[in-house]
């Protein structure tokens, strides 16, 4: 039977302040469906703690949804419909975003999806868009807001998967490969722009019970079947319940802020214990 998790998340705002005064863009801030995707998880929390966000996502729709989440809870959002694996307007994007607040304080990284197959199953084509959609995306970001927040400093956090640390139940050799240089991606800018005060670091969610289960892994991997892979999931995850994208939400937080101010280089892996476990 899957469960859900104890003292479920508050739909109340939490405290107030922890990133008061501060500007962040969060890509994939829209979801694939109802309930709380990692995008749209850490926009309206980072709104709740005070941030003015910038949300960009290539779904309108799905954008505006959770913008008007946040002002509906008198928080500041900008939306922008942006495909960030296309350079030119991810450059233009991060100019314009920097000239409007005069500023980038954090940045969230979360575009992302897996196509499954393995090496001899996933096509080039599938191969290509996998690494641009899981690991061009946040290099270009990067790339764009660093020069940016090295006029002041800044934290950026990049969003990885259990995928890139182990197998994790089925071949989707694009995304985990993808995900795991993502890892090294966020170590590598770390180390180099330390000096500047500029903090990257990467959350690493595990099986979440996110909107994508329904909407794409299901029919990927258990022929539509929700209940049944969410049972699956769950049978792997020592805590016994699935979180969902508030959890990860919850780490980037921490990253995005001041309380991290000596963490970098480094991952905060959310998935109930699943990667600690030998089977």
């Amino acid at each position: 039977m899957v469960q859900d998790a104890p003292d479920e998340h508050p739909d109340r705002p939490p405290r107030q302040g922890r990133l008061a005064g501060k500007v962040a863009v969060v890509g994939g801030a829209g979801s694939v469906g109802p309930g709380w995707g990692n995008g749209r998880a850490a926009a309206v929390l980072f709104a709740r703690e005070g941030a003015t966000v910038y949300l960009t996502d290539r779904d309108e729709g799905a954008l505006n949804v959770t913008a008007r989440q946040i002002r509906e809870e008198g928080g500041t959002a900008h939306t922008q419909v942006l495909d960030v694996t296309e350079p030119d307007a991810v450059q233009a994007y991060f100019e314009e975003t920097a000239r409007h607040a005069g500023r980038i304080d954090i940045l969230v990284n979360n575009v992302g999806g897996s196509q499954p197959g393995g090496a001899a199953e996933l096509s080039v084509e599938d191969w290509d868009g996998q690494l641009r959609t899981n690991l061009t995306s946040a290099f270009l970001a990067c790339k764009h807001v660093i020069p940016v927040m090295r006029r002041g400093g800044g934290a950026i956090v990049n969003t990885a998967s259990c995928s890139g640390l182990r197998w994790t139940g089925a071949a989707q050799v694009g995304y985990a490969a993808a995900k795991a240089a993502v890892i090294q991606l966020s170590r590598v800018t770390a180390v180099q722009y330390a000096p500047d005060g500029v903090r990257v670091n990467t959350v690493v969610p595990g099986q979440l019970h996110t909107p994508m289960v329904e909407a794409r892994l299901a029919l990927q991997r258990a022929g539509g079947d929700v209940a049944g892979l969410l049972a699956q999931r769950q049978a792997r995850i020592p805590l016994g319940f699935m979180g969902d994208g508030r959890d990860t939400a919850y780490a980037a937080l921490y990253l995005a802020s001041d309380e991290a101010r000596f963490v970098t280089g480094t991952e905060i892996v959310v998935d109930g214990g699943m990667t600690a476990r030998c089977d």
